[in-house]
């Protein structure tokens, strides 16, 4: 074996891997970091990979999760390879020379604890590590009914303790991939900033990361009782009882049409599933008293984050995404902006007073997005760097303003932007949306190395380049075509939220 071709080869504690030299990187994918959660491992807690005596080629991204099909039409199950190893890690790394010393950043997707596929062509890490020249690590985790829904015989959050698995993995064997486990920062959007927030109240994850990046944090947590009220109906959908036994004689790869189908009818149930009705989503994290214990805002309150360094964040018009796909942009009637108002604004009836006098110019379809999106993820994401600083901890804060350019710019500043933004992967999975169309611009380009910027400095000195957010202060970061730091630029809504909390979402009457 030549030095260049050992270079190449790492050995893990599961056995030795042989990545690719690709551009200045060197990249391994599909490295298990846990055995197949299928027979009877299924529906249960993560068992250590199984060991191998060859040299195992890493070169092809592991099989996705079992999961329904996504947005858009697109399948949720990627094109890749089959098979039951679906929880496996991913790598790039500068030189994976055994030395250490780089900072790690390991990246969590979302996909509404539904979807995701850390091979997916939108979360190559190659440009993040080398802006910044560290190491990134990608996984799988199980979502849908094998990694959320609460079913009996089986522990909580299964697709939480799959991230802590991995996190674990990395605490492991990163150094050898060049990489320094002292210096961990797990970054996520969306579902995975709601895993990101997870991980700070989980004690099972305590030491495994010093920093947290988490980008539009949604504020839906289950309690126990809904979370079994939804199992129920998912597993009824199947003819099924809500339990591991009943539901392991499905197949995996079959189950997710029993959660898509509860999906489509959820917003008949608002009388007994209340405000996660309308998501279309039966599945988030539980406050199950175990592997969750509390809320992520109660933790951090009470200091859990306390000695990890936290930016958080979120997109000016978040909701204008789902506003889209629905085809409801200028379409939102009178009914349905009130509907929604008495429904999501805190205070019901009077609180949705309070919305349409803090924003009287606002029409129907404003009013509709606007409080979905402070419900959704404006409030839970400014309310979890409120708990941090509140517990004694740290966040730096940001806001995107600046807006996708597909659509004639009418998707605005949505969810799911800052991926292809910071990724710069513009062409890819949600960026063929929100760039559908146009020449990416040099605005774009630079918005790119801001974040990567901020992004991987954070990772390496825990200072993104902008003020810590107090709450006298309220400095926000700002990132538009000149970004700026301004006081929180959400303030009447800030104020409409004030002193409420996000307690998980509770089970209703029948």
């Amino acid at each position: 074996m030549t030095t260049a071709e050992a270079a190449l080869v790492v050995r893990t504690t599961a056995g030795v891997v042989r990545g690719r030299r690709e551009d200045g990187l060197t990249v391994f994918r599909g490295i298990p970091f846990a055995a197949p959660p299928v027979g009877e491992a299924r529906f249960r807690a993560p068992r250590p990979p199984r060991p191998w005596d060859d040299v195992r080629d890493a070169y092809a991204f592991g099989p996705p999760p079992p999961q329904e099909a996504g947005i858009q039409g697109r399948e949720g199950v990627l094109e890749g390879p089959t098979g039951d190893d679906w929880l496996t890690v991913n790598v790039w790394t500068p030189e994976a020379d055994g030395q250490g010393g780089r900072p790690v950043m390991v990246w969590i997707y979302g996909g509404a604890y539904k979807l995701g596929h850390s091979g997916s062509p939108g979360y190559d890490a190659q440009q993040l590590a080398r802006a910044g020249d560290l190491v990134v690590v990608t996984l799988n985790y199980r979502v849908g009914i094998e990694g959320f829904a609460r079913i009996e015989g089986a522990p909580a959050n299964r697709g939480l303790l799959d991230q802590v698995a991995a996190l674990e993995w990395v605490r492991d064997n990163i150094a050898a991939f060049g990489g320094d486990p002292g210096r961990v920062t797990v970054f996520g959007e969306s579902a995975g900033a709601g895993s990101v927030a997870s991980l700070l109240a989980m004690p099972s994850a305590r030491g495994l990361f010093g920093r947290a990046i988490a980008q539009s944090v949604p504020g839906t947590f289950f309690s126990d009782a809904l979370a079994r009220d939804l199992a129920s109906a998912i597993a009824a959908e199947a003819g099924l009882r809500p339990t591991a036994a009943d539901l392991a004689t499905v197949d995996p790869r079959r189950l997710p049409e029993a959660g898509a189908a509860l999906s489509a009818k959820m917003g008949e149930r608002v009388d007994r599933w209340g405000q996660v009705a309308p998501t279309v989503t039966p599945f988030s994290p539980v406050v199950d008293g175990e592997v969750l214990p509390v809320t992520p805002w109660a933790a951090l309150a009470a200091g859990a984050g306390r000695d990890i360094e936290l930016i958080v964040g979120h997109n000016a018009q978040e909701y204008r995404l789902f506003v889209a796909l629905a085809g409801l942009v200028g379409k939102v009637t009178e009914e349905q902006a009130a509907g929604v108002l008495r429904l999501f604004a805190p205070g019901g009836e009077a609180g949705a007073r309070a919305y349409r006098e803090a924003y009287p110019d606002a029409d129907a379809g404003e009013l509709f997005e606007r409080v979905q999106s402070d419900w959704l993820f404006h409030i839970p994401s400014l309310h979890l760097a409120e708990a941090q600083v509140a517990g004694g901890g740290r966040a730096h804060v940001y806001e995107l303003t600046w807006p996708a350019p597909g659509m004639g710019g009418a998707l605005g500043a949505c969810h799911g932007l800052d991926i292809p933004l910071l990724f710069g992967t513009y062409q890819a999975d949600l960026g063929n949306l929100l760039f559908a169309g146009v020449e990416v611009s040099e605005e774009a380009r630079a918005l790119t190395a801001r974040f990567q910027t901020s992004w991987t400095s954070f990772a390496r000195s825990g200072d993104p380049g902008w003020p810590a957010y107090d709450p006298e202060q309220r400095l926000v970061q700002v990132l538009d075509v000149e970004p700026k730091v301004v006081r929180y630029p959400e303030e009447t809504a800030r104020r409409l939220w004030e002193g409420q909390e996000f307690q998980p979402l509770p089970l209703l009457g029948g």
